[in-house]
C-alpha cells in the first residue's frame, strides 16, 4: 500500500511538472484552424562531455543526437497516428530531410533560416523544432542503476529537452514544452520521447481528445 502511495505521488508530480513547463498560446486556435501537415526538424543539439573530444567529431555527435530526436519524435506521432489521435498529419522526416538538402540546408545552417521559409519551401502548415542540451550521449543509452545518492549528488541530471511548435505563415510560437533530461525520463532518446510526450499528451494542441475537452468546457 506503501509503495502504490508512493507511486502515486510521484506520477502526480511529474504530471503538475509537465504542465508548468507548457506553454501555449492564447491565439492557438486562429492562428492553426487551417494546420493540416506539420515537418519535424532535426534538433539542435548542444553537448557538454565530460571528456575531451575533437572538434569535428564533437560537431558529427551533435548532429546524430539532433537526428536521433527527429527520428524519435516521427516514431512517437506515427504510434499515435493508427489510433487517430491527431488532427494534423506529419510529413515524413526522410522526406523533410530530402527537401532540406536540395535547398542546401544543413544541420550546420538551418539556424539561419526563419520558420516562414522554412515552412514554404517544405510546403507544410507549421514547424515542430526544438533544441536539446546533454552531458551524455543520450542516443547511447543512460546508465540504468537505481541509486538514491544520485538525485542527491545530481548525477543524475542528464540536461534539458524544449520541444516547440511554430506557425508556418506567421512564424508565432504556438505551443512549446521543456523537461529536464534525468534517470527517470528515460534510458534512450526513443523511450524519453515517448515518456515526455505522454505525460504532456492531453495538453498537446492537436490532441482530438484535448480538443473534445475544449469543446465542452464551451459549452
Amino acid at each position: 500500500m506503501k509503495k502504490l502511495f508512493v507511486l502515486m505521488l510521484l506520477m502526480s508530480g511529474y504530471l503538475v511538472s509537465a504542465q508548468k513547463n507548457i506553454y501555449e498560446h492564447k491565439n492557438f486556435d486562429r492562428l492553426s484552424q487551417d494546420h493540416k501537415v506539420l515537418a519535424i526538424l532535426p534538433f539542435l543539439t548542444n553537448l557538454d562531455l565530460k571528456h575531451d573530444i575533437p572538434k569535428d567529431e564533437l560537431e558529427r555527435l551533435k548532429e546524430k543526437e539532433g537526428y536521433t530526436v527527429q527520428n524519435a519524435l516521427e516514431t512517437y506521432f506515427s504510434k499515435r497516428k493508427t489510433k487517430k489521435k491527431f488532427s494534423v498529419e506529419f510529413q515524413n522526416t526522410k522526406n523533410t530531410n530530402a527537401m532540406l538538402a536540395q535547398h542546401n540546408i544543413t544541420y550546420e545552417n538551418i539556424d539561419i533560416y526563419t520558420t516562414k521559409q522554412l515552412s514554404e519551401i517544405l510546403q507544410v502548415d507549421g514547424i515542430i523544432s526544438g533544441s536539446i542540451d546533454l552531458n551524455i550521449l543520450l542516443s547511447k543509452g543512460v546508465p540504468t542503476e537505481f541509486n538514491f545518492m544520485d538525485y542527491f549528488m545530481g548525477d543524475s541530471y542528464y540536461g534539458r529537452i524544449g520541444i516547440k511548435i511554430s506557425d508556418g505563415q506567421s512564424g508565432k510560437l504556438l505551443w512549446k514544452y521543456e523537461k529536464k533530461i534525468d534517470k527517470k525520463t528515460g534510458k534512450n532518446t526513443f523511450d524519453l520521447i515517448d515518456k515526455m510526450m505522454k505525460l504532456a499528451a492531453r495538453k498537446f494542441p492537436y490532441d482530438r481528445e484535448k480538443k473534445k475537452d475544449k469543446d465542452k468546457n464551451k459549452d
